[in-house]
């Protein structure tokens, strides 16, 4: 844990051609790993299952409860006040360790008192997408500044990446803008790491790039052709992303799949796959 930055881009360098998109081979399902990811650090993203708290929020929590959940990230409460969804995190034995919100056009003094109340530790920004250097660099900006007032708030603030981040905008990769332009005390990172994939990003060097700075794992799945799946389905090879990066501190797995067809089935083969991966 107290490997410098330098030791670990050393490291990678030293990887050399094995550093280039590694998590594309197949999955390493084998037990040969003494690693593991721990349970309370198992977590899954509440918009998989939107259409299933849409109707009935205490019984999809309960039934993900059940699954053996202790953590969630949020996307809205369903109609809930933030105080109303909190008790019914507590009686599961849930904790909503983050909420994701965008920062633009929020009334950010509310963000971080529901986050609060619903006894997040972070909040995170889920989407950008600007057409221009200057656009990005505007909105680099403004998550710094949000990000700062989120810390002082005792809170810390994050930015969720999707695929258009590593796809070269005027000659830059809006990534680069965003973590040139905003400051590990002030933005943490969660790497999707579906989305990182279908960008053509390496997560690994992603990690290492941004040593320290990334508290978060989007554990979404994804097959040669693109297509997203659930996790431990697909081609991403995990075990190789969480052993090479397992000095970097990331202190959250969080099971995801944007568009599942039957989210509870997906929320048990994620968190089984998740607790029974060793690497």
């Amino acid at each position: 844990m107290g490997m410098s930055r330098r030791a670990m881009l050393a490291g990678a360098a030293a990887l050399g051609a094995a550093a280039t998109l590694p998590n594309v081979a197949a999955a390493d399902t084998g037990g040969r790993g003494r690693l593991r990811v721990p349970p309370d650090a198992i977590s899954i993203q509440l918009y998989s299952l939107r259409s299933l708290l849409e109707k009935d929020v205490p019984g999809t929590l309960s039934a993900l409860a059940d699954i053996g959940y202790r953590r969630v990230e949020l996307a809205g409460t369903y109609g809930y006040q933030a105080a109303e969804f909190k008790s019914i995190l507590d009686r599961n034995h849930i904790t909503a360790s983050s909420t994701h919100v965008g920062i633009d056009g929020a009334n950010l003094d509310q963000v971080i008192a529901d986050a609060k109340v619903l006894g997040n530790t972070r909040i995170v920004h889920p989407y950008s997408n600007f057409g221009t250097v200057a656009g990005w660099q505007s909105f680099a900006t403004r998550l710094e500044k949000a990000g700062a007032a989120v810390r002082q708030a005792g809170l810390h603030l994050g930015y969720h990446n999707h695929d258009q981040e590593f796809r070269p905008v005027q000659g830059r990769l809006p990534y680069d803008i965003l973590t040139r332009g905003t400051t590990e005390l002030n933005v943490h990172l969660e790497i999707d790491l579906f989305w990182a994939v279908n960008g053509g990003a390496d997560p690994v060097w992603l990690v290492y790039q941004n040593f320290g700075r990334v508290l978060q794992f989007h554990v979404k799945d994804r097959k040669p052709d693109g297509t997203m799946t659930d996790p431990g389905t697909g081609a991403i090879d995990f075990a190789n992303i969480f052993r090479r990066t397992w000095h970097e501190g990331v202190q959250e797995f969080i099971v995801e799949h944007d568009q599942p067809t039957d989210p509870l089935h997906t929320a048990k083969v994620g968190y089984d796959y998740l607790f029974g991966l060793r690497f």
